[in-house]
C-alpha cells in the first residue's frame, strides 16, 4: 500500500534542478587550447547561480526544513493506516464492510493530504525561483552591457566554451550582495480560476 510518498524521494525530485551540475555535464577535462574568446559572445549558466548563489543556498536549505516537517506532518497518517490495516487484516469475521470503508476513506484524505502537500512545496520552490530570477535580470542585464555582449547564451546550449565568455561568476558575486538570502514559509497554492 502506498501511503504517504513525500518522503526523500519527493524531496529530491523538488531540489534536483537546484543542485551541482552531474559530473557527466560538468567540465572535467576541457580542452588544452580552449580557443580563442569571441567578442560579443556570453554565455550565462542559471543552474550554476541557483547552486552557488547564497540566495540559492538559502532556498535549498529552507525547501527541505520544510519538506521534513511535512514528512512530520504526514508520518502519523501513515502510521494510524498502518495500524488500522493490520488490524481490520487480524480482524476476521468482526470487521464490519463500514470498518474497510472508514479505512478506505482515511487512505483517500491522507493521499489528498500528501498531494497538497507536495503542490505547497513544488508551488514554494517556484515562487522563489522567480524572486530570485527577478533579482537576477537586472544584474544580468547589467554584467552583459559591461562586458559588450552581443549574445547572451545558455550555458546548457554549449558543450565546450572558453571561461572568459562566461559571466556566471560576476552574476553570483552581484546577486550575493543584492540578495544574500529569502526567508519564506510554505506557501498554499492559489485558486485557479475556471476560464471563461
Amino acid at each position: 500500500m502506498k501511503i504517504l510518498a513525500i518522503g526523500a524521494l519527493a524531496l529530491t525530485s523538488l531540489l534536483a534542478t537546484t543542485a551541482l551540475p552531474s559530473a557527466a555535464t560538468a567540465q572535467t577535462a576541457g580542452p588544452v587550447n580552449q580557443g580563442p574568446a569571441i567578442p560579443g559572445v556570453c554565455v550565462y549558466f542559471n543552474q550554476r547561480l541557483l547552486a552557488q548563489s547564497t540566495v540559492g543556498a538559502s532556498v535549498q536549505a529552507r525547501m527541505e526544513q520544510l519538506a521534513t516537517e511535512v514528512q512530520g506532518e504526514l508520518a502519523p497518517y501513515g502510521t494510524s493506516i498502518t495500524n488500522e490495516y493490520q488490524r481490520i487484516q487480524a480482524g476476521g469475521p468482526t470487521v464490519t464492510d463500514a470498518d474497510r470503508q472508514a479505512l478506505q476513506t482515511r487512505v483517500q484524505e491522507a493521499q489528498l493530504l500528501e498531494q497538497t502537500r507536495e503542490n505547497e512545496l513544488r508551488y514554494t520552490l517556484s515562487e522563489q525561483r522567480r524572486l530570485i530570477s527577478a533579482a537576477v535580470e537586472p544584474l544580468l542585464v547589467t554584467v552583459y552591457q559591461e562586458r559588450g555582449c552581443g549574445i547572451l547564451i545558455d550555458r546548457e546550449s554549449v558543450f565546450i566554451l572558453n571561461p572568459a565568455m562566461d559571466v556566471t561568476d560576476a552574476v553570483i558575486e552581484r546577486l550575493n550582495t543584492a540578495l544574500p538570502s529569502l526567508s519564506f514559509n510554505r506557501l498554499p497554492v492559489p485558486v485557479q480560476q475556471p476560464a471563461q
